[in-house]
């Protein structure tokens, strides 16, 4: 007998596969931008898997959150940015140059924050 669609466990299984979508998309991020065939196509065979199941297809919002996470440590790693910035440190030092962070924070709110309203949308 199916649970109703309002069931606490029902929605811990699909907040759940959403989580496990948030990584599939964020690996599939990085493995598009910066690792290739290295990452890509053994979550891609993952991926395949995880459609054939009903359930982890209700929570495929997450592989949009997945790449929004990826873009919100871009900004992190940027939050010195944009520019030119030097460090001292001991008996080290250096300088980095930074991206602007502010495109890849308000494009990865975006994707974060999209994929959690259409999830929460489907527990209506």
């Amino acid at each position: 007998m199916a649970e109703p669609a309002e069931s606490p466990r029902r929605q811990s299984v699909e907040w759940g596969w959403f989580l496990a979508w948030v990584l599939v998309g964020a690996a599939l991020a990085l493995g598009t931008v910066s690792l290739g065939p290295l990452v890509v196509f053994p979550v891609l065979l993952v991926a395949l898997g995880m459609l054939r199941r009903e359930d982890a297809r209700r929570s495929l919002a997450g592989l949009a959150s997945g790449a929004g996470v990826l873009l919100l440590i871009v900004a992190f790693l940027n939050r010195d940015g944009p520019g030119t910035t030097c460090w001292h440190r001991g008996s080290a030092s250096g300088c980095d140059q930074h991206l602007n962070p502010l495109p890849w924070l308000i494009l990865g709110l975006l994707l974060v924050s999209a994929g959690l309203v259409v999830q929460a949308k489907r527990q209506r």
